[in-house]
């Protein structure tokens, strides 16, 4: 297994080299080189490393959701935050209704299988998102309205949501007796736990830093290792109580801002260096669990009915942006911000098939096509309209400051 991890990873960082060169995303280089050097076409991963695969990819989301909320501010929290929450359901749902209505004629499979597959299709992936949000935060794009944040927090949310509402279709699919309010239920009781039990940690681990000053590597390690104790706690609780992890990590690292922001700072510096391994571990394994040949049994109509169903969602962004206070571009960016897929579907794409679902290899193949379309086409899309419609904030206050020079020489 070692030698395939060297090997992903000199490969990771060349690729990622060569696309920054022609200014493209990085992590598109690092999906390709998973698909090529995948089970897929070369099938140079050792077995043992594809087993532990997703372990990998979930360490590594961890240390970017860490890295997301050092970065999230209560007062951009607080002006964004209603706008979030309307974008974190809204599209979903357009995306969601779009193909169960179409699949039918699209793909001959039932209006429950199409549900279940919008189910699955609806969900953005943060894998591919936060790493460029926080980019653009680092870099102070869109930071005076709070579009980075807005995104990253409406992302984590919209999965909880999606990922709720395909347990419910794939129990009515599978004929499991359930209740579908209960179910429903589950998506504030998720995200309340999660954030609960991310401020609970925070908290402690706050106090623990504060009492024996520990150093910043340590630091890092340790808060590494409670946001995985909380994943593993979320699996603990499952069928007891729903708890979205994912929510609580950003939490930690939201409290730990809150509450003492040099070491904030400090933690957030060393998951920088630890994201360069993690994201090549991430994009790499992602890209080795898209199979092509099974996204080439999707054909034209898979591919038509997901370009639908982005078209649907875009329709949803616009929808939940009336009233905040974007421009139209700002808008825009926000549409194309909301369209890569990869983590959710590579993970729930085959329960569908594996629980007896009758058109589970039809789902399978569509979500695995998505993977195909939306991933290296959003990070690329993404990058593009960021640079170009996402205002600097320092450029924003300097053209202010000239406004206001040349309106006082008109007066005098």
């Amino acid at each position: 297994m070692a030698e395939s991890i060297a090997l992903i990873v000199l490969l990771g960082l060349f690729s990622n080299y060569l696309l920054e060169k022609i200014r493209l995303p990085g992590l598109v280089g690092m999906l390709i080189i998973g698909v090529v050097f995948g089970p897929s076409f070369l099938d140079m991963m050792r077995p043992e490393l594809l087993k532990v695969s997703a372990d990998f990819r979930m360490v590594a989301l961890i240390v970017i959701l860490l890295r997301a909320g050092l970065e999230l501010r209560r007062d951009t929290l607080n002006r964004v935050g209603k706008t979030a929450l309307v974008m974190s359901v809204v599209p979903a749902v357009f995306e969601g209704v779009a193909i169960a209505a179409l699949a039918p004629m699209f793909l001959g499979i039932t209006w429950l299988e199409g549900a279940i597959l919008g189910a699955i299709l609806a969900a953005v992936s943060p894998a591919v998102v936060v790493p460029l949000m926080l980019k653009f935060m680092d870099e102070k794009r869109g930071t005076g309205k709070g579009i980075p944040t807005m995104i990253l927090g409406a992302s984590s949310v919209d999965d909880v949501f999606v990922i709720v509402i395909f347990t419910i279709l794939l129990g009515m699919g599978a004929g499991q007796d359930m209740s579908i309010a209960r179910k429903l239920l589950e998506i504030p009781e998720s995200m309340l736990a999660g954030v609960a039990l991310g401020a609970l940690a925070g908290g402690i681990l706050y106090l623990l830093f504060d009492r024996f000053h520990t150093r910043a590597t340590k630091m890092t390690i340790t808060v590494v290792a409670v946001a995985i104790l909380l994943t593993w706690l979320e699996k603990s609780l499952h069928g007891v109580l729903a708890v979205s992890a994912l929510l609580g990590v950003m939490t930690i690292g939201f409290v730990l801002l809150e509450k003492a922001e040099t070491r904030a700072h400090k933690i957030s510096q060393k998951l920088a260096k630890v994201w360069i391994f993690a994201e090549i571990l991430l994009f790499t394994l992602v890209g080795a669990q898209v199979e092509p040949q099974v996204a080439w049994d999707a054909g034209l109509a898979g591919a038509a009915l997901i370009i639908i169903g982005l078209v649907a969602r875009s329709i949803g962004v616009m929808v939940s942006l009336i009233g905040a206070d974007m421009n139209i571009r700002e808008k825009l960016f926000c549409v194309v911000a909301y369209t890569p897929k990869a983590t959710v579907q590579a993970a729930i794409g085959a329960v569908p098939l594996e629980a007896g679902i009758a058109g589970g290899e039809v789902i399978l193949a569509v979500a695995a096509l998505s993977i195909v379309i939306t991933a290296p086409l959003g990070a690329i899309g993404i990058r593009l309209a960021g640079e170009k419609w996402l205002e600097k904030e320092g450029l924003k206050k300097a053209g202010l400051k000239k406004a206001e020079e040349a309106v006082e020489k008109d007066i005098v």
